[in-house]
């Protein structure tokens, strides 16, 4: 067996008796190492982000952060096999982009070949933006942000949030006098936000249209926002005739 073959891996599912048979059928396979066990997603993105292990077993289906959830946050770089026990709509982007998903209840034998397929596999990386967005029932805005900072998360409803700026490669949410920083494009912010609560009002701003006090004009074909704090965001021409819209 050579170092390509050996894998570290983290378990995740929050039933016990399901870690259980995927911990039996793990320390069945020669140079399976499981260096965690994981009852819910904030757990398995501190142990991903401290153990760096090199496979992910990860549940769809968990309270607080379901897996896709925690595919956001701890990215691509570690290759995951999604377990899950219905979800048709789920199946469907594994088969397309995971390394593989075991199906409630599988035998001994599949997970054999989700192994075999991981090792196959390993040094791949995953489009996880892709999995996300394709596996994702599309149920309209998203209703909270995710934000991993080290090995914490912060779960940030969207009702929370005054507003969204670009700093270089990040976004910085701004909300109840704190900044939470995520790897993400503006862009892909906004696309994911409300658009009848959230409007593009500059090419490095993203307003919450509750948090608005006033909008004055502050040189020729420029305003500015005031927000209820004080704080001022620029309004570009073409922000302003969005703003406009929705006030």
């Amino acid at each position: 067996m050579t170092s390509d073959d050996l894998l570290r891996i983290v378990i995740v599912d929050d039933e016990p008796l399901a870690r259980t048979v995927v911990r039996e059928y793990a320390a069945a396979e020669a140079g399976v190492d499981i260096v965690a066990e994981c009852a819910n997603g904030f757990e398995a993105v501190k142990a991903v982000t401290e153990l760096k292990p090199d496979l992910v077993l990860l549940d769809v289906q968990m309270p607080k952060l379901d897996g896709f959830e925690v595919l956001e946050l701890i990215g691509g770089d570690v290759p995951v096999v999604f377990i899950t026990a219905y979800d048709q709509y789920a199946l469907r982007a594994f088969e397309v982009h995971a390394i593989d998903y075991l199906l409630k209840p599988f035998s001994a034998e599949r997970f054999q070949q989700a192994i075999a397929r991981a090792r196959e596999r390993r040094r791949a990386t995953l489009p996880v933006d892709e999995i996300v967005r394709e596996a994702r029932p599309r149920t309209g805005p998203v209703e909270r942000v995710l934000i991993r900072d080290g090995t914490q998360v912060h779960v940030l409803p969207v009702d929370k949030i005054d507003y969204v700026e670009a700093q270089d490669d990040y976004v910085a949410f701004k909300s109840e006098g704190k900044q939470y920083l995520k790897d993400q494009a503006l862009g892909a912010v906004e696309a994911a936000l409300d658009a009848s609560r959230f409007v593009r009002i500059h090419r490095s701003y993203i307003l919450n249209i509750d948090r608005i006090a006033r909008v004055e004009l502050y040189a020729k074909d420029s305003r500015v926002a005031i927000l209820r704090d004080g704080t001022k965001l620029p309004v570009s021409r073409a922000g302003y005739a969005r703003l406009s819209e929705l006030l």
